[in-house]
């Protein structure tokens, strides 16, 4: 399986060596794989394991969890940022994506005399929650031996919030069973660690969810028919196990993104275009605005709900006009909508709705009939977005000029406006998109907006590559920390995709 991208070949003979602790079974298919320092840290906290020198709380139960003498397979996802599209992205916008240098990494070992699938999440104790999870393949299926239902895996997961996490990395094994006709045979151990923080809005749970599917088909010689097939299979796992209403871009930008690079996804349903080059002159960075993000938040299902209703109601419009209805509502331009913006309630209550036109079209989200939804600011949102992320693009590959960043940055901050008139903004992020406002384009930062899901989480801040810029930067972080407290990380670089690193077979060296 291959991303299509121009990386380093493997080169022949013995495969190289990768630390001092293990070898290589197999020479890997992109070597840019041996250049992550993450996984280079992740195994030599293994090896730590195996010689009982274990630090963490959870190595204990690491060092029992594998038999050293065998191989097994590490796969690696990294998180990504949100640099243009977020919300839109369900809507069938445009969407740009950058894989951040975080990533999560995955070790999986088959167990050929065991039924049973082990889950160690490396970090788990000291978040509060219970570092291992245990079940049975047996568990996974029904007593005629069909997949068990998703929606009956998704209630157990829910019903010990100590362990849901776990259901990010068995979600994969039972959306393949279901998706795939995958019968899973043998017994298998998963150590989990990850470096992409949680609740920042920079898809933790895409690089959990992309990186223990590419260690199941690492392990089990599995091959999808295309590389895309990854990310659509963790969506489902997102989706259907967590009961998470996310949209394809974060599980693709975790999958298929390239270092130096933006993701292109027409999100129609999954379509990966060219990719769109960062120029030397262009930086990027995430800064953690300290507020919390969910992607399976109120208020996030809320708009992706008012949307969909959106969308049912020029479907009908466009159908009592003898006209054909627009698929996604991207295919309707900012003029069009214009022309129909007056047909759209500001906010409707679900029930008034229901009656009115009755479903609403989306699979993932539910209509309440008490609630109130703003229709006509959620159904504008994704219709201009499309249009800022393929002007957003196209400014991207222009020729340098004096007025390009500057062009770039507006768009950003009009994103950022789109997000807080549906609801998904907050004060806090607000804050740092208005210190990066005062700093003015002659520091060399030139526009910010909040990212993936909304409602918190990071702030994508654009820049050129100057010290000027950078210092710049540093004096919005000061801000921010004297005004709030707080003092964000920053995301700065980026990574490979997890289909680009592949799975590595690796084996302890024996003293």
């Amino acid at each position: 399986m291959g991303a299509g991208e121009s990386t380093p070949a493997a080169a022949a003979g013995p495969p190289p060596e990768i630390t001092d602790n293990f070898t290589l079974v197999e020479t890997p298919a992109n070597l840019e794989a041996l250049e992550c320092g993450d996984v280079r840290s992740f195994l030599a906290s293994l090896a730590a394991c195996s010689r009982e020198a274990v630090a963490p709380p959870e190595g204990r139960l690491a060092a029992s969890l594998f038999s050293w003498s065998s191989d097994f397979y590490v796969a690696r996802a990294p998180g990504r940022l949100d640099v243009m599209g977020g919300i839109a992205d369900y809507s069938g916008s445009r969407v740009l994506q950058m894989p951040i240098a975080e990533a999560c990494v995955v070790a999986l070992q088959l167990k050929p005399d065991s039924r049973l699938v082990k889950v160690l999440s490396y970090g788990a104790s000291a978040g509060g929650r219970a570092p291992m999870f245990e079940i049975s393949l047996d568990e996974l299926s029904t007593p005629d031996g069909s997949p068990l239902p998703l929606h009956e895996l998704r209630a157990r997961f829910a019903a010990n919030p100590s362990t849901t996490w776990a259901a990010y990395v068995v979600g994969t094994l039972a959306v393949l069973m279901h998706e795939e006709g995958v019968r899973f045979r043998r017994g298998m151990n998963f150590i989990v660690r990850s470096d992409v923080p949680e609740g920042k809005g920079v898809s933790s749970s895409a690089a959990l969810e992309v990186a223990s599917m590419m260690a199941v088909l690492g392990a089990h010689a599995l091959t999808l028919a295309q590389p895309e097939r990854v990310a659509v299979l963790c969506q489902m796992v997102e989706n259907l196990v967590v009961g998470a209403p996310c949209g394809i871009m974060d599980q693709m930008a975790s999958a298929l993104g390239r270092r130096g690079q933006l993701l292109s996804l027409l999100c129609q349903p999954a379509r990966v275009q060219a990719p769109a080059h960062i120029p030397a002159h262009v930086r990027f960075w995430g800064l953690d605005s300290g507020v919390r993000h969910s992607v399976g938040g109120s208020d996030y299902g809320s708009v992706r709900c008012a949307t969909f209703m959106g969308r049912a109601i020029l479907r009908w419009l466009h159908e009592e006009r003898g006209q054909p209805p627009p698929q996604y509502l991207v295919h309707m331009s900012p003029s069009q909508l214009a022309a129909l913006a007056d047909q759209l309630p500001t906010a409707v209550t679900g029930a008034v709705f229901e009656r009115a036109f009755g479903e609403h079209g989306d699979t993932i989200t539910a209509v309440e009939p008490a609630k109130s939804y703003e229709v006509a600011a959620c159904t504008a949102h994704p219709v201009h977005e499309h249009f800022r992320v393929e002007t957003f693009a196209v400014a991207l590959a222009a020729e340098k000029t004096g007025s390009q960043l500057p062009l770039l940055g507006e768009l950003m901050y009009q994103s950022h406006a789109s997000y807080s008139k549906v609801g998904l903004g907050s004060e806090r992020t607000d804050l740092l998109v208005q210190l990066v406002r005062e700093q003015g384009v002659s520091s060399g930062l030139y526009g910010a907006k909040i990212t993936g899901g909304g409602s918190g989480g990071t702030v994508c801040v654009l820049g050129d590559s100057s010290e000027a810029a950078e210092a710049a930067l540093r004096r919005v972080l000061r801000q921010y920390q004297r005004m709030t407290g707080f003092s964000p990380y920053v995301f700065q670089g980026s990574s490979i995709g997890a289909v680009a690193f592949g799975a590595l077979r690796l084996k302890l060296k024996q003293p």
